[in-house]
């Protein structure tokens, strides 16, 4: 199946879970990231029954805090 990543349309197996995808992807902290499939946030409780469907656009996010 074809997924768009950050972008980037690239090709992974079927019946791929999030999980999957972040560990295959090599997401720098993943227990921090926040994921977007298809513009809508996915809980991160839920990443390892998630399953990305054919055409599906992931999009992963850091929150980051600061300031003066």
């Amino acid at each position: 199946m074809t997924i768009t990543v950050a972008g980037v349309n690239k090709t992974y197996k079927d019946d791929l879970t999030l999980s999957e995808l972040i560990k295959i992807e090599n997401v720098e902290n993943p227990l921090y990231v926040s994921v977007a499939v298809n513009d809508d946030f996915v809980r991160s409780g839920d990443f390892d029954t998630h399953i990305l469907k054919d055409g599906d656009s992931v999009e992963f996010m850091y929150f980051m805090g600061g300031g003066c």
